[in-house]
């Protein structure tokens, strides 16, 4: 099978609190997939989207075409041109953001049949715990999120005022594990779209 270019790989940096190391890590993990050569790069950041915690009554699984707030269209628009995605989360209270669960479940066919990857950040374990629990609510979605991700255990120790890794080898070469499964089954995935599409 002839491998696509330029798959469409969705950024998406998932914490909104004030005085976040989001855009930070988001940034610097955008610089190594768009070096990779293989990805077009949309950061997307959840700050810049109103995310209603309360939803319609009729889930998206079940109504997909269900309306959504105006001030979302552009997100629904960019997730659903993605075609894979990479979610940079912290670890808040041993688990993820809010925002990011509230993305999630604003949407459902724009995951389906994609591939995830995560980058995680925290004062402890890097979020692991928090990559673990959005791996099993992306299953639910029929995502399919990668083995690999990368992951900055007291990551204010890690990067320097500028932004940059004081010590980049250890994360590119984790950026770059996770960016080849991304673009493998990005790659796979994106062809049994459109030759067989998923419709359960």
């Amino acid at each position: 099978m002839e491998q696509r270019q330029g798959l469409r790989l969705a950024v998406i940096i998932g914490s909104v609190r004030e005085g976040r190391a989001g855009p930070m890590v988001a940034r610097w993990f955008a610089g190594q997939a768009g070096a990779h050569g293989a990805f077009e790069v949309d950061l997307i950041d959840l700050a810049d989207v109103p995310l209603p915690l309360e939803l319609p009554p009729v889930p998206p699984a079940l109504e997909p075409e269900l309306p959504r707030p105006a001030s979302m269209a552009d997100l629904t628009r960019r997730l659903t041109a993605a075609d894979a995605f990479v979610v940079v989360t912290p670890e808040y209270n041993r688990s993820f953001p809010a925002s990011v669960k509230a993305a999630i479940d604003w949407h459902y066919t724009e995951w389906q049949a994609k591939p995830v990857g995560f980058v995680g950040y925290s004062g402890g374990s890097g979020a692991v715990l928090a990559i673990e629990q959005l791996k099993l609510v992306f299953a639910e979605l029929s995502a399919h999120a990668v083995r690999n991700s990368v992951c900055f255990p007291r990551y204010y120790l890690l990067f320097g005022e500028d932004g940059a890794l004081k010590d980049p080898t250890e994360p590119e070469a984790a950026a770059t594990t996770m960016l080849e499964e991304l673009r493998w089954w990005g790659d796979v995935l994106a062809g049994a779209r459109r030759d067989r599409p998923l419709t359960a």
